[in-house]
């Protein structure tokens, strides 16, 4: 997704200026994800359906972009579910998600959802009960924990090792054979998701092809019908190299030729991404408050911090960003500035975490300039711990198809 930065740039600048405190704000481009968003699944083989993980970012403006998009939206909470089918009655919708409670599974239920994933054979027989008290039927997909030893390495693993996410694959035939005993539960097929943050193509390919391989097997050796396979999300941002992105053109013709050799066209495939889709439209904004020197390092303060945007310490990067020269100056005395020097910026928490770029080299920064920080648009605001200190919230800021912001406080 080619980043649109002049024209955030200038929403931003607008922006300041109108505030009457120092400026701290998310800035949504809805108009670039729209056009990312159809770009992905206009891309799909034919038998791919694209869901969008609303955990990423849920804000309703996200996901009225989303909606005519995608094949549906993913949760993986009551409350997630609540949200989406209060403003989306009719739109499909995948339920996942380790430890889901009786009232969600009862709710999941009432709500219509289109499919639950089930995380153990204890889930299974607590739907079960639940259904059949109501009169019930329901479709599931079993989450599987492959054993893969040559999973590929990323940051973040949900399987092919111990991990609490779903049903050990040495439990498939125990499930199978408890699912012949209760009809008013329907096995459509398979959801695996192993890991997140991949950056390789190749090796995305690679894992669904691992996927394939198993479903195959599985078919073959208990002679089941499939329907669908899950496979769930896992494409990562890359915020330390910005520039080098997942190569999502040849992860789908390489998908398409997977599909083929494996001959999975019977069979309807999905992807709940959050991240890879929502990132890059959102940028987190600060403006500088301070600029000083201490043993020998450089700090810029801004308005704000980790708890609005958690998501360099949650990763473990440096995140990238650029500084917005803004002329305005309102005091008697000279403006703080340094030049060509390394600098690292923090936010306003009294802990030595709140940190968010690391000695990164700039041309120029000056207090009351706006630092704007790219690819925040997803486990950003979300997943931040907004009420410590209890600093105010940043402003959210929509920007449109047209060339104007609108703001929703959170």
């Amino acid at each position: 997704m080619k980043l649109d930065l002049s024209r955030v740039a200038a929403a931003a600048r607008q922006a300041q200026a109108a505030a009457s405190e120092p400026f701290c704000a998310y800035l949504y481009d809805l108009a670039a994800l729209r056009r990312h968003a159809a770009a992905l699944a206009r891309s799909l083989p034919v038998n791919c359906e694209l869901f969008y993980a609303i955990k990423a970012n849920s804000d309703l403006p996200i996901l009225q972009t989303l909606a005519p998009l995608m094949a549906g939206f993913e949760v993986a909470s009551g409350g997630e579910l609540a949200w989406v089918r209060a403003h989306f009655p009719s739109i499909p919708v995948i339920f996942g998600g380790p430890g889901k409670t009786d009232q969600e599974l009862r709710e999941a239920l009432a709500q219509d959802v289109e499919r639950l994933h089930v995380e153990s054979l204890g889930e299974l027989e607590r739907l079960a009960w639940i259904a059949r008290e109501r009169g019930r039927t329901v479709s599931v997909l079993l989450r599987i924990n492959l054993p893969l030893h040559d999973l590929p390495e990323t940051t973040l693993t949900m399987g092919g090792r111990p991990t609490p996410f779903g049903i050990d694959a040495d439990q498939v035939p125990q499930c199978l054979a408890w699912l012949k005993q209760h009809p008013e539960i329907h096995l459509k097929g398979f959801h695996f998701h192993l890991l997140s943050h991949q950056l390789d193509a190749r090796a995305h390919l690679k894992l669904l092809e691992s996927y394939f391989r198993q479903v195959r097997d599985w078919q073959e050796r208990h002679a089941l019908t499939i329907e669908e396979l899950n496979v769930g999300g896992g494409i990562g941002i890359n915020y330390r190299e910005p520039d080098r992105q997942f190569d999502w053109p040849a992860f789908t013709g390489g998908l398409a030729a997977l599909v083929r050799h494996w001959r999975m066209e019977f069979c309807r495939i999905r992807f709940e991404p959050g991240r890879y889709v929502s990132a890059a439209c959102g940028y987190y904004l600060m403006e500088v408050l301070d600029i000083k020197e201490n043993l020998g390092r450089t700090f810029v303060i801004g308005r704000g911090g980790t708890h609005h945007f958690r998501t360099p310490y949650a990763q473990g990067h440096s995140h990238p960003f650029q500084v917005l020269p803004v002329e305005r100056w309102p005091y008697p005395f000279p403006r703080p500035q340094v030049a060509r020097r390394a600098v690292s910026v923090v936010g306003q928490l009294c802990t030595p975490k709140d940190v968010l770029a690391v000695d990164v080299p700039v041309e120029q920064v000056r207090v009351g300039d706006l630092l704007l920080f790219p690819y925040a648009g997803a486990y950003a605001w979300h997943i931040s711990h907004h009420d410590f200190l209890r600093h105010p919230h940043p402003l959210h800021l929509y920007l449109p198809t047209e060339a104007s912001c609108h703001a929703a406080n959170q």
